[in-house]
C-alpha cells in the first residue's frame, strides 16, 4: 500500500465523524443517566413521543433504533418494567404489537430533556453557525436516508 491511502481525505472525514460521535456521547451520557435512562432508552422514548398517538409498531421501533426484533423486545421489556412504555394491540391489526409511551414515560422525558438539550447546545449545535448547522442536518439526512431508509418514517 502506498502512504497516500492513509492520507486520503475520506479516511480523515470518517475519523472526524467517529471522534465527534464518541466525544458527544461522552458529554451527553450524564444528562440521560441522571434521569435513569440509557441513550437507547432516551432514543426509543423520544421516537415514541414524536410518533402519532405516541406509539409505534414494534417492528418500526426496531427499524428506527437499528435494533433486531429480539433487541427491541428486550428494550421494550425493560422500559415496560420501569413503567415508561406499555405494549398495545391495535384494533384491526391483530398481528402487530405496538409500544406506547405511558404518562410516566412522558414525564421522565420532560425531566431529562432540559439538561439533555442544554448539553446538546453546549457541545454540538451551539458550536456551529446557523448555516453550518443547516448544512450538517441536510447532509446527515441524505446519508441517513441512503444507509438506513427504514428510519425515515418520523423526523
Amino acid at each position: 500500500m502506498t502512504e497516500d491511502l492513509f492520507d486520503d481525505p475520506r479516511v480523515t472525514t470518517m475519523g472526524l465523524l467517529f471522534e465527534a460521535h464518541d466525544g458527544l456521547v461522552a458529554k451527553l451520557e450524564p444528562a440521560w443517566r441522571k434521569g435513569g435512562l440509557s441513550g437507547l432508552d432516551l432514543n426509543a422514548l423520544m421516537r415514541l413521543r414524536r410518533s402519532p398517538g405516541q406509539r409505534l409498531r414494534m417492528s418500526d421501533l426496531a427499524a428506527q433504533t437499528a435494533l433486531s426484533t429480539s433487541g427491541v423486545t428486550r428494550l421494550v421489556d425493560r422500559l415496560q418494567r420501569g413503567g415508561l412504555v406499555r405494549r398495545e394491540s391495535f384494533p384491526g391489526d391483530r398481528r402487530a404489537t405496538y409500544a406506547a409511551l405511558t404518562p410516566e414515560g412522558a414525564e421522565r422525558l420532560e425531566q431529562v430533556l432540559p439538561g439533555y438539550l442544554d448539553t446538546i447546545e453546549r457541545w454540538f449545535t451551539g458550536l456551529l453557525t446557523p448555516d453550518q448547522l443547516d448544512g450538517l442536518v441536510a447532509g446527515l439526512r441524505v446519508i441517513r436516508d441512503a444507509v438506513h431508509p427504514d428510519a425515515t418514517a418520523h423526523d
